[in-house]
């Protein structure tokens, strides 16, 4: 996964490069897999993170870190206006059905009528924002005056298996679930402090997962198995 590394750092120098040259602002859309497996919960931005840089995870984990500490190394020494905002898990419409993660392998499997695949005992967190919150972040962190990072996301902390239970309640009471061997180096919690984005960018979510999932499963059912055909009355064709 060499080429995962590659992309984080060749690709933020290149952005980084092109932002001096033209005088641009540059956002870095960092992640909270900077933190690793963490120590500390919840995860505020002064904690360092706890890292396998050897680990299969390590090429993202460790490509955003390189490319945080590019960002700020361009920004100390050339002056260059950046914004760094580690976001937590979004979901949404529009996801790609098939990406590898949690929530839209979860809706796409349900919707499908296949076992909901779970990784371990399902006990590990996470936090869900939905995608319009995140735009919102994003807008405030860039047009405000703080640099960051920014831990950007949604502090309802949900277990795999409670993620589950909002899936089945949103399209099938009784779809069920598979539970495999977990990967390795998977974080056991995850879940954002948030009070420095509330105090100083005046953001916080407001999209519970109860109330955005119904949206990303229409757009996941409507892309899974197309509009339905309708039959025009006197003879038409079939759309």
């Amino acid at each position: 996964m060499g080429w995962i590394h590659k992309t984080n750092v060749v690709g933020t120098l290149n952005m980084l490069g092109l932002a001096k040259r033209v005088g641009a602002r540059f956002l870095l859309t960092s992640t909270s897999e900077v933190y690793g497996d963490p120590l500390q919960h919840p995860q505020v931005e002064t904690y360092w993170g706890n890292v396998n840089p050897i680990g299969v995870r390590s090429c993202y984990d460790e490509g955003k870190r390189t490319a945080e500490t590019l960002t700020m190394d361009y920004h100390r020494s050339l002056g260059i206006e950046v914004r760094i905002a580690r976001i937590f898990n979004t979901y949404g419409p529009r996801m790609c059905i098939d990406d590898g993660r949690v929530v839209s392998n979860f809706v796409a499997q349900a919707l499908r009528k296949e076992p909901m695949t779970v990784y371990g005992d399902g006990k590990q967190t996470r936090s869900f924002q939905y995608v319009s919150d995140l735009v919102e972040g994003l807008i405030r962190l860039m047009e405000g005056d703080h640099v960051g990072p920014f831990n950007l996301g949604n502090p309802g902390e949900f277990t795999m298996l409670e993620l589950a239970e909002v899936v089945q309640e949103a399209i099938d009471p009784n779809a069920k679930i598979e539970f495999r061997p977990n990967t390795e180096d998977d974080p056991h919690k995850r879940k954002p402090d948030i009070s420095k984005a509330k105090q100083l960018l005046g953001w916080e979510p407001t999209i519970s997962l109860r109330k955005g999932l119904p949206l990303m499963v229409n757009d996941f059912r409507q892309r899974i198995f197309g509009n339905p055909k309708t039959i025009l009355v006197g003879g038409g064709a079939t759309a």
